[in-house]
């Protein structure tokens, strides 16, 4: 049968061998004898190789049962022989005519420019680049168009900047996302605020994996990064006088009226020291005065990981009570994109927040209020922010040296176990999910887990808030409430009824604390401390005092 088969498959090639129909345009036809012909192939066409019967036939024409070709050169030599034989209407060069292979490899590549037509590899030879001066494209004059129709005039543009950029430095009145980073960031002075993040006006500082700022697209050196850092450019005691007068600089500040105060109900068994922040922020949005608050709240995949969360409801509120003792950059959450899904359908213009936060937070948006500057994204979060509402703080904790290395691996207290945690009466207290104590201990030997860049804060009280909420100063159970504005004054009238209060008991106690940790500030500030000098810093001067790098953008590049 396989016989037979291959019979007739032999007659079926002979019969079309000898059909009539016309021969295929530039293949000659096949000798009757048999006798072999170069088929050429056409310029310019792509050779469709079929797969042979173990695979790809490799370009050069060895497969299984091929015989090896001719070497390139030989190729060659064979193909230009068979070209000089051909004739040429009116003596145009070969280099010229179409289809011509001057100067191609025989597998119709290009040849290197520095490989000879004996295939020897020779030097590549390098225009020399001018040094401190623009190249010219011709032989005229850099600032002359080339190829101008005459009679037509065209202003055009000097090359001055061109002839300076081979040696160009920073301007100095720029400074980089690299200075802050050079000098707060990787110094690891960087209190996680998010001031930077907010006043980038392009967007390009987000948060990274470690909690920190980065870079996360192109910096355009508008300086603003540095200057609202209250660990960079930004004189933060300046700002307290802007804010609060010449009186807003020592002890507690220039407050219109303390208080000590609680809330009687029951839900403020898991609040902080009488539920006053969670009042106040309650009654404020049942009265209309906020469409919502920015607080912490706690990780859903890391124990008492702070977050920044939008509390739109007094559930919100209730259900996230109590303070968490590291930072959630609070500032570069303020894109009000990103709460939009628990936000009131009207205008962002027209939305009003409140912000409760750290003394240096509150710092930040009070700064950048001041001015009428686009702060990209988080615009409108800048200005929706109406109330302001401080924490007493003298120090934050990184969380995963805090609750990793501390408490789980030095004391063995693991994060899932803690139902609340305080600083008071210079002791950190831990609590379990029950309500029982389970650490006592001096709050100075977790200092190496604090924030380094806390040190330099002499802001215990808050000076630039509208209210500056504490434990110090009162009873358990009881909150220090310091009004400082006209609008923090508001916000206690509307509270008022809620609240079971009496004068604050204890003024001095938090005066001594805000000079202890003034005191403490100065011994790692390493710049003048003046209430009265500008509000910003440059780089240059802070370079001088703290001995960063002045410049480290040029040096990077």
């Amino acid at each position: 049968m396989t016989d037979e088969h291959d019979e007739r498959a032999t007659e079926t090639r002979q019969g079309d061998e000898r059909s009539d129909a016309p021969a295929l345009p530039g293949v000659p036809e096949a000798d009757v004898d048999g006798d072999e012909e170069s088929v050429p192939t056409a310029s310019g066409a792509r050779i469709h190789r079929p797969d042979s019967e173990h695979g790809t036939i490799p370009a050069d024409g060895v497969g299984p049962g091929a015989e090896a070709p001719e070497s390139a050169a030989q190729s060659s030599a064979s193909t230009a022989s068979r070209d000089s034989s051909e004739p040429r209407s009116d003596d145009v060069p070969a280099s010229e005519t179409r289809g011509s292979t001057s100067g191609l490899r025989s597998d119709g590549g290009a040849r290197p420019a520095n490989v000879d037509a004996d295939g020897t590899l020779g030097d590549v030879e390098f225009t020399e680049p001018a040094k401190g001066v623009s190249q010219d494209v011709d032989s005229g004059a850099p600032d002359e168009r080339v190829g101008v129709p005459e009679g037509v005039d065209l202003d055009t543009p000097g090359y001055e900047i061109r002839s300076e950029m081979n040696d160009i430095e920073t301007p100095d009145e720029k400074t980089w996302f690299m200075e802050l980073d050079e000098a707060v960031i990787d110094d690891g002075r960087c209190i996680q605020c998010g001031t930077c993040v907010s006043a980038c006006p392009s967007d390009s500082i987000g948060v990274g994996d470690d909690d920190l700022p980065k870079l996360v697209k192109m910096c355009t050196g508008c300086s603003l990064c540095w200057d609202f850092c209250p660990r960079g450019g930004l004189r933060y005691e300046r700002q307290w006088k802007i804010t609060g007068g010449d009186d807003n600089v020592s002890g507690a500040g220039d407050p219109i009226t303390e208080f000590s105060a609680k809330v009687d109900d029951d839900w403020t068994d898991g609040a902080q020291d009488g539920g006053v922040v969670t009042g106040i922020l309650a009654t404020l949005l049942e009265a209309g005065e906020i469409d919502g608050a920015l607080v912490a709240t706690e990780s859903e995949e890391e124990p008492w990981k702070a977050e920044s969360y939008l509390a739109t409801s007094r559930e919100d509120l209730i259900e996230n009570a109590g303070t968490i003792y590291n930072q959630t950059l609070a500032l570069g959450n303020l894109d009000l994109g990103q709460w939009e899904h628990k936000l009131p359908d009207k205008p962002w213009e027209d939305i009003s927040l409140a912000l409760v936060g750290t003394p240096c937070e509150i710092e930040g948006i009070r700064a950048l209020q001041d001015f009428e500057w686009e702060y990209g994204a988080q615009e409108e979060g800048v200005r929706a922010v109406e109330y302001t509402i401080a924490l007493m703080c003298t120090k934050n904790f990184n969380y995963y040296s805090l609750m990793g290395e501390h408490l789980e691996e030095q004391r063995g207290i693991s994060p899932a176990e803690i139902g609340k945690m305080d600083v008071l009466h210079g002791k950190l207290m831990v609590y379990d999910l029950d309500g029982r104590m389970m650490l006592e201990e001096d709050i100075e030997n977790f200092h190496d887990a604090a924030l380094k860049g806390c040190d330099e804060c002499a802001d215990f009280t808050g000076y630039a808030a509208d209210v500056t909420v504490g434990s110090v100063g009162s009873a358990d159970e009881f909150s220090s409430v310091i009004v400082r504005t006209e609008q923090g004054l508001k916000a206690w009238e509307l509270t008022e009824p809620v609240l079971d209060y009496h004068d604050l008991e204890d003024r001095s106690a938090i005066g001594g604390l805000q000079s202890w940790d003034k005191k403490k500030a100065f011994e790692s500030l390493e710049r003048p401390f003046d209430p009265d000098a500008p509000r910003f810093i440059d780089y240059a001067d802070h370079a001088e005092n703290y001995g960063t790098a002045l410049n480290p953008h040029d040096a990077g590049h």
